[in-house]
C-alpha cells in the first residue's frame, strides 16, 4: 500500500529541506505569472515562490491527501490553490510560465520518461525547474536496505514505493532539445543535525517511511532500534552535531522566447556544476 505521509514529521527539518529549493529558484530567470508546483507537499514552499513572484497565480499539486490538507489549512491567498493530483496524469488547462518541483520525482516510477511531456506544458520563454535527492547510495539508504533484507524483516519490508533518481548528466541529455536551454548541476550539502538520532529522524519522515509502514507492528520497534544503532555508527556525533552529507541534483530548463535573466550569484556557473555547501557556519554563528 502507498505510504501515508506526515506533514508535521516532514517539516521537522524544514530549514534544511527548503535550502535546496531556494538555490534552485536562484537560477530560474523568468518573470512568471502562472506557476504549477508538482509535489507541493504541505505547502511550505509556496511562500518562497510568492516572495519571488508576488503577482503570480500558483497551483500546488500533490498525491498525498495529508499533504494537501495541511497545505489548504494555511492562511488563504486568492492567487494560490492546492489540488490532489498524480503527476503522471496531470496536465494544466493551458501553458504555464513556471513548472517547478522539489524532491518529488524520485517517488514517481519511470519519471524520466515523463519529463519531456511535462516540459511541453511550459509556455514560450518559461521554465521547467526541479530538484531530486541524489543520495540513494549514501549510508543512510544502504543501511536501511541492508537491514530490510534481513530476517525477520525481509518478507515485509519491501514496499511498493521506493525512491530513485538520476544524475545531472542524464537529465541534461533528456531535456536538451531544440528550443530549450538546460542548466543541470549537483550540490552536496553538509547538514549539521541535532539530537540523539537525527539521521533516523530525517529519513523516517521521507525515504524510510514506506519501509517502516510496511512492517508489522510487532516487528517495527526492533527494526527501528537496530536502524538507529547502525545509523549512529555510520554518522557519529561531533562536538557541533551530526553531519549528514546530502547530495541533490538540480535542473532548470528554459524554453526559448524571452531572454534568460540569471541571478548574479550564479552568473559564473555553467551546466553540470558540482559544488559542496555546508550549513555548519550559519548554525554556529559564522
Amino acid at each position: 500500500m502507498p505510504a501515508t505521509w506526515d506533514p508535521t514529521h516532514y517539516l521537522r527539518y524544514d530549514s534544511e529541506r527548503t535550502r535546496g529549493f531556494v538555490d534552485l529558484l536562484a537560477r530560474v530567470g523568468v518573470e512568471a505569472r502562472s506557476i504549477a508546483d508538482l509535489g507541493c507537499g504541505p505547502g511550505h514552499l509556496t511562500e518562497v515562490l510568492r516572495r519571488r513572484w508576488p503577482q503570480a497565480d500558483i497551483m500546488g499539486l500533490d498525491s498525498s491527501p495529508q499533504m494537501i490538507e495541511r497545505a489548504q489549512s494555511a492562511p488563504p491567498d486568492p492567487r494560490v490553490r492546492y489540488e490532489l493530483a498524480d503527476v503522471r496524469e496531470w496536465r494544466p488547462a493551458g501553458p504555464v510560465d513556471l513548472l517547478v518541483s522539489n524532491a518529488t520525482f524520485q517517488w514517481v516510477p519511470g519519471h524520466v520518461d515523463l519529463l519531456a511531456g511535462l516540459a511541453d506544458q511550459v509556455a514560450a520563454g518559461g521554465a521547467f525547474a526541479f530538484s531530486v535527492p541524489g543520495n540513494f547510495t549514501a549510508p543512510s539508504h544502504s543501511i536501511l536496505r541492508a537491514l530490510a533484507d534481513e530476517q525477520p524483516y525481509a518478507p515485509y519490508a519491501r514496499p511498493d514505493e521506493h525512491p530513485e533518481a538520476m544524475d545531472a548528466m542524464t537529465y541534461l541529455a533528456v531535456l536538451s532539445r531544440p528550443g530549450w536551454q538546460v542548466d543541470a548541476w549537483e550540490s552536496t550539502y553538509l547538514h549539521v543535525l541535532r539530537g540523539r538520532d537525527p539521521v533516523f529522524e530525517w529519513i523516517s519522515g521521507t525515504g524510510a517511511r514506506p519501509v517502516l509502514q510496511a512492517l508489522p507492528d510487532e516487528l517495527r520497534p526492533a527494526f527501528t532500534d537496530e536502524l538507529k544503532a547502525r545509523l549512529r555508527a555510520a554518522y557519529p556525533v561531533q562536538l557541533y552535531g551530526t553531519v549528514l552529507p546530502f547530495r541533490r541534483v538540480f535542473v532548470v530548463a528554459q524554453r526559448t522566447g524571452r531572454s534568460l535573466r540569471r541571478d548574479p550569484t550564479y552568473a559564473s556557473r555553467d551546466a553540470r556544476t558540482v559544488t559542496v555547501q555546508s550549513d555548519l557556519g550559519e548554525r554556529n554563528g559564522a
